[in-house]
């Protein structure tokens, strides 16, 4: 064992969105902070392989395919040759780098150490890292093998990595997780996504976008379920538009790579399909498997997630975790939420709670995003609401955009007709949501949206639109009721 011991106020294990936020958290309030990542570029999957690649390449695949042009009268830009690996990925790459370059200078603009290597939790307040052959330090110089950290306080944020399934055999031909993807030598021409999640859904659309004919299998017959159910109906119809054929309450039972080149599945029904490609998105688990966390008595569940409190502590009151490894939501915003409340409050730098009103946003083509209730949880609440409705297609910026399908959906409390949940689907849905979730943490009900002057033409105009709705509604409801 090294002798070489270095101490920090706070070690963060993991240099994703979770991590890199804790350390500048720390840093900014000039706390000695070492980071610890096992790759030499820091990100994540938020930066590598997940949120920043994936949503890179889907706006790379519409401008590529084309696609949002085709609504717009007399426009067609769609692809009319091969599209190549290079033209895919080339944007993606560059994203990448540029991110890893900035991450990198504002660590250590804030002083913060950053160790290349890997690590395991020796106890509460010691972590041994592994710095391998490869492995350099960005920060003060030390030496190559292995050396210890001592952290007053320790976060863990070592995100997550797709869960692959025995049933696919890895490395056997075009089969590839959320990671792989990336690195396909080729655009295939059929690929079969398993699994219905946000991951898959997303990916389908990005190939479909460019032109693959796509099928999605999965064993439940509702896609997303956690959006609402009207929603949810109405993503998967434009996904159906778009070509993407489903195979719901089906499993795969065989995963077979063929001499000549492709992948057989065969389905639970008795189906077989034959695709050049197969993208499985079977869920994630947190990457806690390496940090050795019983030596200092840290509990996992699960899939090796981490229970923490509502300040983000572990069992063991100095080590603390945030992002995927604590589970649900798993979003890189998020994720990057709890850090910075982890952090404040293990170096009693003062917090407030984590908002209960996070947003949720999908990358899919079209884009879906939501905050608060949906009908049906309200539903189970007992809640009586009003919804109010409002189309893109019949605002002028919709018509200018050519987007046909695209809705906002807003439900609000029937007694006070306070904002109790914004809904989603179209163009830009994502960054439309944020004007709903600004105004239920301000409690605010429908008299701001029918006060509020909007620029036109915008998008934005939907949320006046969908309020004047919501409350004529709810004027006829109480006629009909009175009579």
């Amino acid at each position: 064992m090294t002798n070489d011991l270095r101490t920090y106020e706070l070690v963060v294990i993991g240099g994703g969105p979770a991590g890199i936020t804790a350390a500048t958290t720390a840093s900014e309030f000039g706390k000695s902070v070492a980071l610890v990542d096992s790759h030499q570029d820091i990100g994540g999957a938020g930066i590598n392989t997940g949120t920043v690649p994936s949503k890179t390449l889907r706006e790379t695949a519409l401008a590529l395919s084309g696609l949002k042009s085709r609504d717009l009268y007399g426009v067609d830009l769609s692809l009319h040759r091969e599209v190549t690996v290079a033209d895919f990925l080339g944007h993606e790459t560059h994203v990448k780098e540029t991110f890893h370059r900035s991450l990198t200078t504002r660590l250590l603009e804030g002083k913060a150490t950053i160790y290349c290597g890997t690590c395991a939790i020796l106890d509460a307040h010691t972590v041994r890292v592994r710095l391998g052959p490869e492995d350099r330090e960005k920060g003060p110089s030390s030496p190559r093998g292995e050396m210890l950290l001592r952290g007053e306080k320790i976060l863990i944020a070592t995100g997550s990595s797709p869960v692959r399934p025995d049933l696919f055999p890895f490395g056997k031909g075009e089969i590839y997780d959320s990671d792989t993807i990336l690195k396909l030598d080729r655009i295939p021409k059929t690929l079969a996504v398993v699994g219905a999640g946000v991951i898959g859904a997303e990916y389908a659309c990005t190939f479909r976008a460019l032109g693959a004919e796509v099928e999605i299998i999965d064993g439940r017959d509702v896609l997303l379920p956690f959006l609402d159910a009207e929603v949810s109906q109405a993503l998967a119809g434009a996904l159906e538009r778009s070509g993407i054929v489903f195979h719901w309450k089906e499993r795969v039972q065989k995963c077979l790579p063929q001499p000549s080149g492709g992948v057989r599945l065969e389905l639970s029904s008795g189906v077989a399909l034959t695709v050049e490609a197969v993208l499985v998105a079977a869920g994630r688990q947190s990457n806690t498997a390496i940090l050795e966390l019983e030596k200092a008595g840290v509990t996992t569940g699960e899939r090796g997630i981490i229970p923490v409190n509502e300040h983000f502590q572990t069992n063991i009151e100095n080590i603390y975790a945030a992002g995927d490894v604590i589970g649900f939501p798993a979003l890189a915003s998020t994720s990057m939420e709890q850090a910075r409340r982890a952090a404040r409050h293990a170096l009693g730098l003062g917090v407030s709670a984590l908002s209960p009103l996070l947003p949720n946003g999908i990358y899919t083509i079209p884009e879906v995003s939501m905050v608060g209730e949906t009908e049906e949880s309200l539903k189970k609440k007992g809640v009586a609401y009003i919804v109010g409705r409002a189309n893109y297609r019949d605002t002028a910026r919709g018509r200018i955009i050519g987007d046909q399908d695209g809705f906002l959906k807003l439900l609000f409390r029937q007694d006070d007709q306070r904002l109790l949940g914004v809904h989603l689907m179209g163009d830009l849905a994502t960054e439309v949501a944020h004007i709903g979730l600004v105004a239920m943490m301000c409690n605010a009900s429908a008299n701001l949206f029918v006060d509020a002057c909007f620029n036109t033409p915008t998008l934005g105009v939907l949320y006046k639109t969908a309020t004047l709705n919501a409350l004529r509604l709810a004027k006829v409801s109480a006629r009909q009721s009175e009579s």
